[in-house]
């Protein structure tokens, strides 16, 4: 059965479009033009999701929102506020109202189909009960440029695909993932990192997230030198990870080259680290020293996965079967060299996986995200070991 949405707006127009819009997705769509019409059939209906205009003659859309929180038999349905009101008290007011998410208008139909899709994921998630818990997993590179953040990107937008994704970019003053999807210079990641832990709630967590048109939802540092200046409580960065694990089914994090403070914080929390490599001397000897600190801080190496990317084509590169003996520990995957379709990829903003789908390195990081979200539904089955 396909999910229900109750669509609340005055405006007759925007309740056709709309509806229209989610119709074509293959959502079930119901209507309300007040908000004690939007009460009434959100008790009588009970629908996966609510997207509420703000502004309505009755009641708005604030109102709304409370009194359906309030409301046992409501509380619990995902609500996103759609709205032409863009101010940062608005959108504050909204969340503070017990909205899950806030879209302003106009909105392209692909952005207000990814968030609906995420929204109702992300519930369908929560509700699937505590021995189900959210996958997280870091990605680290043994040294900088070694293609950890494209990595990273790649496997999150193939997994966001399927499952409610969060990427987390902890690298303050260095972070390039919002540049390379089009967002600017973001400062979701230095917002929180620079509150006391006992600040920093779910809620908090989830107003500094951004929504990528598939479906991935991100937590952005930005390229600014003044946050890599910033002094980072590792309990704090802690906090961040606990509550995305609760907003999202799969939570990655590009935690950049080698081991600091935070990240040997975060690993007691990880259930799957990833270890990226190019295949030479220099990269391969620093990867087998931080294969050794990562046992040295407790992290089991069967949950280590080493994927070796190669970024050029050149005869001096180390064979992969010689990489393995030299880190004496086995390749995951291996990224094939594709430098011109890396480049067009990056120009035009779109993660590789979405620029060329069909092409082999899509498709090998596309498999290496299914063998991560198989691990997941080992772990909801209490049987993954490695």
């Amino acid at each position: 059965m396909s999910e229900k949405i109750l669509i609340v707006d005055d405006d007759a127009d925007s309740l056709k479009l709309i509806g229209l819009m989610l119709q074509r997705q293959g959502y079930e769509i119901i209507a309300a033009n007040t908000g004690q019409q939007a009460l009434d059939r959100a008790t009588a209906e009970r629908p996966d999701l609510v997207i509420l205009d703000i502004m309505m003659p009755d009641m708005d859309g604030y109102d709304v929102c409370r009194r359906l929180r309030h409301d046992s038999a409501t509380q619990a349905i995902p609500i996103i506020m759609f709205t032409a009101k863009t101010m940062v008290d608005d959108k504050v007011a909204g969340f503070e109202a017990g909205a899950d998410d806030y879209l302003t208008k106009p909105t392209h139909p692909a952005e207000l189909a990814s968030r609906v899709k995420v929204v109702l994921a992300r519930n369908a998630a929560q509700r699937l009960g505590k021995n189900d818990r959210a996958f997280s997993m870091g990605l680290i590179g043994a040294k900088g440029g070694v293609g950890t953040t494209t990595l990273a990107l790649n496997m999150a937008i193939a997994t966001a695909q399927h499952e409610s994704t969060v990427l987390a970019d902890f690298r303050p003053g260095q972070g390039t993932v919002g540049l390379a999807l089009g967002f600017g210079r973001s400062t979701g990641m230095a917002n929180l990192l620079s509150r006391p832990p006992s600040e920093i709630t779910a809620q908090a967590v989830e107003r500094e997230l951004v929504t990528h048109s598939s479906g991935l939802r991100l937590l952005l540092s930005s390229g600014r030198p003044k946050e890599s200046l910033m002094s980072v409580s590792p309990d704090c960065a802690a906090t961040i990870v606990q509550h995305l694990r609760s907003l999202s089914r799969h939570v990655m994090l590009d935690l950049g080259a080698g081991l600091n403070k935070v990240t040997a914080r975060l690993l007691q929390d990880l259930d799957q680290v990833t270890l990226t490599v190019e295949p030479s001397r220099l990269a391969l000897g620093l990867a087998r020293d931080l294969l050794l600190d990562l046992e040295q801080v407790g992290f089991a190496q069967s949950h280590v996965s080493i994927v070796l990317i190669n970024r050029t084509q050149s005869s001096l590169s180390v064979p992969w079967q010689e990489a393995e003996h030299i880190l004496n520990h086995e390749m995951t995957a291996i990224i094939s060299t594709a430098p011109e379709l890396a480049f067009q990829a990056a120009e035009a903003g779109i993660p590789i996986v979405l620029f060329q789908p069909d092409s082999v390195v899509a498709d090998q990081f596309t498999k290496l995200a299914e063998e991560m979200t198989a691990r997941v539904q080992s772990l909801s089955r209490g049987t993954y070991t490695a």
